[in-house]
């Protein structure tokens, strides 16, 4: 038995035609709901990405200004260095306020220091300043106007004590020579001349009339003493 179709075309290509059209509609829904979800995906993204960005700018801005607080550091260090080796090569390594306490120290109520000088010399001048001994030739420091082709001795230096003065008594001196000898700051403790001298005493103005003639009998003997001149060194250094 044969069917009959009654319906029309035009019917059935509308019909297939808004099948067509669904089907792209879900398909173009899909797609579009596709793109909205990887839209907000990658906007995220983004924003995580530009955050992260942001955060690297400000740490290379961090680290430039560190990388620069750092060199200006170090270049501080630098001079800092060289004006300390510099202040290391000029410091002679003295120290005059123990100096004088210990000769204080050392020297007794018989004994009056008139000069302590405290001289510079350079280790190389060593061996002329022992020529000069030998040769029986003295020398003396004197105070002179500066030279400008002149320079003083500064650095790693030694220096040389010369001690004159006034003893009652020869025996003093011999005391002092002593403890200078076994005293942590001196050594090569040598004396340079030790001679017998006379004091005459001044007499007092403000004495009366009464007491004035026996003052003289007993100021009119002159007072004997010794003058000496000793000269030593620092044991300040070491010697090699």
């Amino acid at each position: 038995m044969k069917e009959i179709d009654f319906l029309p075309e035009w019917y059935k290509s509308g019909r297939r035609r808004s099948v067509t059209y669904r089907t792209q509609y879900v398909v173009l829904g899909g797609i579009f709901a596709i793109m909205m979800v990887w839209n907000f995906f990658a906007a995220g993204s983004v924003s995580r990405a530009e955050a992260e960005l942001s955060r690297i700018s400000a740490g290379d801005a961090e680290s430039q200004a560190a990388t620069l607080a750092f060199t200006r550091l170090k270049d501080q260090i630098g001079e800092l260095r060289k004006k300390a080796a510099l202040i290391d090569d000029i410091d002679a390594k003295i120290d005059v306020a123990s100096v004088l306490g210990e000769m204080s120290f050392l020297v007794d109520r018989g004994i009056v220091l008139s000069n302590v000088e405290l001289i510079a010399e350079r280790f190389d001048d060593t061996q002329g300043s022992k020529q000069a001994q030998r040769s029986g030739s003295l020398v003396r420091a004197v105070r002179t106007k500066s030279n400008e082709n002149e320079t003083l001795p500064v650095g790693r230096v030694r220096f040389k004590v010369v001690i004159h003065g006034m003893a009652a008594k020869p025996g003093d001196v011999a005391a002092l020579i002593c403890k200078l000898e076994d005293s942590q700051y001196f050594f090569q403790v040598a004396p340079r001349f030790s001679r017998p001298v006379q004091i005459k005493p001044k007499t007092s103005q403000t004495l009366r009339s009464s007491d004035v003639e026996s003052s003289e009998k007993q100021l009119a003997a002159d007072i004997k003493a010794s003058e000496f001149e000793i000269s030593c060194y620092l044991a300040n250094y070491r010697q090699q």
